[in-house]
């Protein structure tokens, strides 16, 4: 059934290019939503059309991030209570989100039925979107490698703790060994300086660089910055309530850039790289 769904995939508009990018960052704590939904917001506010896939299945946070009242959600998509588009709520200028459940065991073991499900249900998606922003779970579950192996580009957020380097490592890692994923993009977040951030990013590729065939690229400095906090109590995104601050601007700047990465032509650059990606875990 899954392999039926990969194939009817093929036949999707081939004219519609979709960015699929992975924020991942091994731990939790590292500010990987609050960069993933900021960089939506900042990306729409910038022009694009922009989905946000709560990835952590079973501890869902992006809405409740937003402010956002959700009456369904993924778990009613898999059950086949309603569709994709329906589940849909739309956040600041026009950002999609899909959002996920929270205290769903369930949800956060999928298996490959659950999965052929969620496929389905992307295949279906009318919805139009340029650039989809999945936000995976912390850890290195099954989950968290699955949508990161199957994005264009996967972003690992790192912060100035040991813990944030070694789970980040140990991610990277997995990617490479097990999945021939070899091209990562890091954010250094909440640094006290641009100098840190720096360091924070040699560190990391020193150790990758001695121990796996991997590329990473430094491509934001997200400085310390208490409007985060802030923006987070008032459930707004922070580029929306304080677009002046010093965190806002380099995510936005961050966001300006991701809409230049290329999109991989060997994989014709859809919505289906993501989605046969996923199938293919199955197959």
């Amino acid at each position: 059934m899954i392999i039926d769904q990969a194939s009817s995939l093929r036949k999707m508009n081939k004219s519609k290019q979709i960015k699929v990018i992975a924020v991942t960052g091994g731990k939790g704590g590292v500010g990987k939503t609050n960069i993933t939904l900021n960089m939506a917001v900042a990306a729409a506010k910038q022009g694009q059309r922009v989905m946000v896939l709560d990835a952590d299945l079973g501890l869902a946070n992006v809405d409740v991030m937003l402010g956002l009242r959700v009456d369904k959600n993924l778990s009613h998509v898999l059950s086949g209570d309603c569709t994709l588009d329906e589940v849909l709520v739309t956040g600041p200028y026009g950002v999609k989100i899909a959002p996920a459940t929270s205290g769903t065991k369930s949800m956060a073991e999928l298996g490959p039925h659950e999965h052929a499900g969620l496929i389905r249900a992307f295949s279906e998606l009318k919805t139009p979107i340029d650039m989809m922003l999945v936000d995976t779970a912390a850890g290195i579950s099954d989950m968290v490698v699955s949508f990161s192996r199957a994005a264009q580009d996967v972003v690992i957020v790192v912060c100035d703790e040991p813990t944030s380097l070694t789970d980040a490592y140990a991610l990277i890692k997995i990617l490479n060994r097990e999945h021939g994923v070899f091209k990562f993009k890091v954010v250094a977040n909440m640094v006290r300086s641009e100098r840190e951030g720096r360091e924070l990013y040699s560190k990391l590729s020193k150790v990758t660089g001695r121990f796996l065939d991997v590329a990473l690229e430094l491509v934001s400095i997200v400085p310390f910055d208490e409007n985060v906090r802030k923006a987070v109590r008032k459930q707004t995104a922070l580029v929306e309530a304080y677009p002046g601050s010093p965190a806002a601007k380099a995510i936005s700047k961050l966001a300006e850039s991701a809409a230049t990465w290329p999109i991989p032509t060997q994989a014709g650059g859809h919505l289906e790289f993501f989605i046969e990606n996923l199938v293919s875990l199955h197959e």
